[in-house]
């Protein structure tokens, strides 16, 4: 058994919230209602990526070399 915590307010009061297109378990917090997922396969989805790509670009990092060190595409980092 896993004891599952919402990671935007730490909350442990969560119900599920369906499925998401690849058949990932999707959990909503009661507290802050918030979606997430425990397990992402695309890695700019994850936490904290996008503030990477912000430290990465301050520091003179190049859209080519953040999307290959990241394993995320251009686009992405060029939205964000």
């Amino acid at each position: 058994m896993q004891t599952i915590s919402c990671p935007y307010c730490s909350s442990e009061d969560l119900v599920k919230n369906g499925h998401s297109e690849n058949d990932t378990q999707r959990w909503r917090c009661n507290k802050c209602r918030k979606s997430f997922q425990l397990n992402y396969r695309y890695n700019a989805r994850k936490q904290g990526v996008k503030d990477q790509i912000t430290e990465l670009t301050l520091n003179s990092s190049g859209v080519r070399d953040i999307s290959r060190i990241l394993k995320i595409n251009r686009n992405t980092v060029m939205s964000e």
